[in-house]
């Protein structure tokens, strides 16, 4: 997890700890909210934050739980826990389907966009009527409700019949996949990069985009949370109030 949002869900009463085992009921005792952020199939080896081109055994985009983790996960959720998944542009989509397809939700894989217009940031406001209807979005009042909120590209989602989409994308919307042949090709889109649903006695929250979770400096400017003009700090929170039923 980014560590401004450990600092920012910390300073809102939550206890944050680092998750370093593979997923198991007994794992899982005793933790009210999940957080899933790019989970990828292989390790990406770095020094001081620089990428190594080191080569290893599996790829980024490999599924990155075991079928027992994610029967683990779900059996939790219906229990009654909380899952907020996020799963930013290819590899990470792929990487987290499995575990998104436990849920009833379809993960594009690739970079969505919309045609012409900025996709980078893209934004989601209650004026261009991107913003669904969800307590996550409305918050406690007007003090905490959410009126935009930006990405910075991801993927696109696809939710089940009973799930609230938070990110509407427009019908316009593409999806640039891999062929396999260092190319994109575009396709359709999904019709969100936030979903919330109700699974059992849980809750679960899939985000298409990671970076929108983040407080950044790319190229000296703002990026991410701490970029001006949106309300993805309160957007963040609101996930958070959901998945720990205080929304």
């Amino acid at each position: 997890m980014n560590m401004k949002k450990r600092v920012l869900l910390r300073a809102d009463g939550y206890e944050v700890r680092n998750g370093r085992e593979p997923f198991s009921a007994e794992r899982l005792e005793g933790v009210g909210v999940l957080v899933i952020a790019n989970a990828a199939g292989a390790p990406k080896p770095q020094i001081l934050g620089i990428n190594i081109p080191v080569p290893t055994k599996k790829e980024r985009s490999d599924p990155a739980f075991a079928a027992g983790e994610i029967e683990a996960v779900r059996a939790w959720v219906e229990q009654g826990g909380s899952l907020l998944l996020i799963a930013d542009h290819a590899p990470f989509g792929a990487a987290s389907a499995a575990l998104a397809e436990a849920f009833g939700v379809k993960m594009y894989e690739g970079f969505a966009e919309v045609p012409d217009e900025v996709s980078d940031p893209l934004l989601f406001s209650r004026e261009n009527g991107r913003l669904g209807d969800h307590p996550i979005l409305s918050g406690r009042g007007p003090d905490s409700a959410v009126q935009r909120v930006t990405t910075f590209t991801g993927q696109s989602l696809d939710g089940p019949k009973e799930s609230s989409v938070l990110l509407k994308l427009p019908p316009s919307a593409v999806e640039y996949v891999s062929t396999g042949a260092d190319e994109l090709k575009p396709q359709p889109a999904g019709a969100a990069q936030g979903l919330a649903l109700e699974r059992g006695k849980g809750r679960v929250v899939v985000l298409g985009e990671a970076a929108m979770l983040t407080a950044q400096v790319a190229s000296r400017k703002p990026f991410g949370m701490n970029s001006p003009g949106n309300d993805n700090r309160q957007f963040a929170l609101n996930v958070l109030h959901w998945l720990s039923r205080e929304l």
